[in-house]
């Protein structure tokens, strides 16, 4: 996959801009706060009309503009596609792929990927389990479609439970029918439990190699699924009825807590470096190569499942590596379209493609 040319008009601190990519790495190099991230957002924000950095389309909008638009031309899967989509207060979002239009923003992940890496991601490693869910389920949903559908069938089972928990008091004849929302819950939630212990098992052996070779091969990176499934690769039943037999034990103490408790919204992936949890031991460097194997263990998922990798986003991702890691960073990092922002220039070839960012203005070298 790759974006070969980018137009941009009112996006962030782009009045207006139209630029050409190399196919291999693209370093967008300049000071800080000059609109690097900018352009790195506005290639992901290609795959679903999301951003990585903000909820509100509002806030792409540059400011005094009315308008903002992002269109592009990129090849996926063999094919060439053109991209288009606008984003303009009180007026539903527009999205066309070649002339036609999209119903729904989602429509566009089965047309064009990325993999992003930005400082935020430090906290796949330092915070709380939500945040690896999160990296987890958004790693797989680009992957599997079916995986979305019982992904959100989940959250809206769980959204119907809690508010049953919630408001049993008031109107007890809910509590009728919690068990078979737990039921229910069993089923669509043994698809995610089955579905993200499979991907972390080919994930973890990419990610480990990353790590491995980026440290000189001197720490190894294990990850593990947590959840409380005795065995999540069994079938499907077991894993539904191991989910409602926990719901069931938890059942007297959500009622009570007027929460669900239990289930694969609270799973989790356990890191460890050199079998010591990196969440509590690693050093920041240690961090950083976690969350970039991470994220490269994504980028190479998709070449397994696919055929070809996605657009690679790194943002801000050569600081706090000593030299042995931004070498091999610098090297590893072929096979596909790579686009890199930093405030210097990397040392060495670079075999791409030089980008000059400052002030919202982006110079070809």
């Amino acid at each position: 996959m790759q974006v070969r040319r980018l137009e941009l008009k009112n996006f962030r601190s782009y009045e207006a801009a139209e630029l050409e990519f190399s196919p291999e790495i693209n370093v967008l190099w300049g000071e800080n706060a000059q609109g690097k991230t900018n352009l790195l957002e506005a290639v992901a924000w290609l795959t679903a009309a999301k951003s990585f950095r903000t909820r509100r389309d509002s806030e792409l909008i540059a400011f005094g503009a009315e308008r903002m638009s992002v269109c592009a031309d990129v090849e996926s899967r063999g094919r060439a596609f053109r991209i288009e989509a606008s984003v303009q207060p009180g007026v539903r979002r527009s999205v066309t792929v070649n002339g036609v239009k999209k119903k729904t923003a989602a429509e566009l992940s089965g047309v064009f990927s990325v993999v992003v890496f930005c400082p935020g991601d430090l906290e796949l490693i330092q915070a709380g389990s939500p945040v690896r869910r999160r990296f987890l389920d958004g790693a797989i949903c680009q992957l599997y479609p079916r995986y979305a559908a019982a992904l959100a069938e989940y959250g809206r089972l769980r959204e119907h439970k809690t508010r049953i928990l919630r408001d049993w008091e008031s109107k007890p004849d809910l509590l009728d029918t919690l068990d078979d929302f737990s039921l229910r819950m069993a089923a669509a939630g043994a698809v995610l439990v089955r579905t993200r212990a499979a991907f972390l098992e080919k994930l973890q052996p990419a990610a480990a190699r990353f790590h491995r070779d980026c440290s000189g091969g001197r720490e190894e990176l294990t990850l593990r699924y947590e959840t409380k499934v005795a065995d999540p690769a069994a079938d499907g039943p077991a894993v539904a009825r191991c989910l409602y037999e926990d719901m069931q034990r938890h059942r007297r103490a959500e009622i009570d807590s007027r929460s669900c408790l239990t289930g694969p919204h609270k799973d989790d992936i356990a890191v460890f470096i050199d079998g010591r949890e990196a969440k509590t031991y690693a050093s920041q460097g240690q961090v950083r190569t976690a969350a970039i194997a991470l994220k490269a263990g994504e980028w190479e998922m998709h070449r397994l499942v696919l055929g070809e990798r996605p657009v690679l986003l790194l943002d801000d991702v050569l600081s706090e590596l000593d030299e042995t890691r931004q070498s091999f960073l610098r090297e590893r990092i072929t096979g596909g379209q790579v686009f890199l922002t930093c405030c210097q220039l990397p040392g060495g070839a670079v075999g791409g493609r030089l980008f000059h960012v400052s002030r919202g203005a982006v110079t070809a070298q």
